[in-house]
């Protein structure tokens, strides 16, 4: 398959963003791009097949996507970070080793993954530095 007009539009919105977004943002961006919007559930198929090109990933606890970052595209242990305030998402990388006890503390439990993404939720250093500048001005 091939990456169609609307496909590459909906791909550049995710690359553009510095946030993970619902696919009712990237609606209302097409909206703004293409002067009509695009359904909703277009935009759903459009996302489902960018995440089996690996272009894109769905944050399964934020309910939202972000474009795969090239640089780890192909390591196996990257996870994400994600603010909770402005929904920032960060992809870092877990060491092999630790990734592996993991699944053993896992496999023990007797429990079977259908996923390996770890979301791991939090405050971003640029929000945590905006409310520490809101607490000073308040002190003021």
């Amino acid at each position: 398959e091939r990456l169609t007009k609307k496909r590459k539009v909906v791909l550049l919105t995710l690359l553009k963003s510095k946030k993970a977004i619902s696919a009712y943002e990237i609606v209302d961006h097409c909206k703004s791009y293409f002067g009509e919007a695009i359904p909703v559930m277009s935009i759903y198929r459009i996302l489902h097949f960018l995440q089996q090109q690996g272009l894109a990933r769905k944050l399964e606890v934020a309910k939202k996507y972000v474009a795969f970052s090239h640089n780890l595209l192909n390591q196996p242990h990257s996870q994400l970070l994600i603010c909770n305030k402005c929904d920032h998402v960060e992809e870092i990388e877990i060491e092999p080793l630790a990734f592996i006890k993991l699944q053993d503390v896992i496999n023990d439990s007797g429990f079977r993954l259908s996923s390996q993404q770890l979301e791991l939720i939090g405050t971003c250093n640029q929000c945590i530095s905006s409310e520490s500048d809101i607490d000073k001005n308040k002190q003021l």
